[in-house]
């Protein structure tokens, strides 16, 4: 009987570990929304494209599963700029033929030369309902700090699925 019960409850354990193990998130391409007077710089453009990648590291070091979305399918689902970032529905849809759990619509808002906002929502592939609206911000373009507001991001990503990630320890630096 407690042998009937201790396997029972292992098995519960095992089942449970393996659905967390198995969270399904793809990460669409972020857009850039510069309000500066030099709107769209090259290096503007690299560190928008940078934030993706580094997201993908970061949630996959958290133990998610990275679902890709070829760009072909984001630019047809995508009826224009900020479409999918302001129609859940239709990026869920775009998750769900992929076999997504969550979808991460995301923009880069550069509101300012001084700063920049890594913005996300993350919505439920299954509803199409909005799970959160996440904002980091990143003072100047120095890529440590993107890299900061990313693990940041993921933070409040993990905060509202899994409860799992830990960012790194910040670096030492060296005077």
């Amino acid at each position: 009987m407690i042998v009937n019960t201790l396997l029972r409850s292992l098995l519960l354990c095992l089942l449970s570990f393996g659905s967390l193990a198995e969270t399904r998130i793809a990460v669409l391409d972020f857009e850039l929304k510069d309000l500066t007077l030099a709107p769209g710089v090259p290096a503007e453009l690299q560190r928008t494209a940078s934030i993706k990648p580094l997201l993908e590291q970061e949630l996959t070091r958290a133990g998610y599963v990275v679902v890709a979305i070829p760009d072909q399918a984001q630019q047809a689902a995508n009826s224009g700029v900020g479409y999918l970032f302001d129609h859940a529905d239709a990026a869920a849809q775009l998750g769900k033929q992929f076999q997504a759990d969550y979808i991460l619509v995301g923009r880069l808002h550069k509101p300012s030369f001084l700063f920049a906002y890594l913005m996300g929502r993350l919505v439920k592939v299954a509803d199409g309902k909005l799970v959160g609206d996440y904002i980091s911000e990143s003072k100047g373009p120095n890529a440590s700090l993107t890299i900061k507001a990313v693990e940041s991001l993921t933070g409040k990503i993990d905060h509202d699925l899994d409860r799992r990630y830990s960012p790194p320890p910040p670096a030492k630096l060296a005077y």
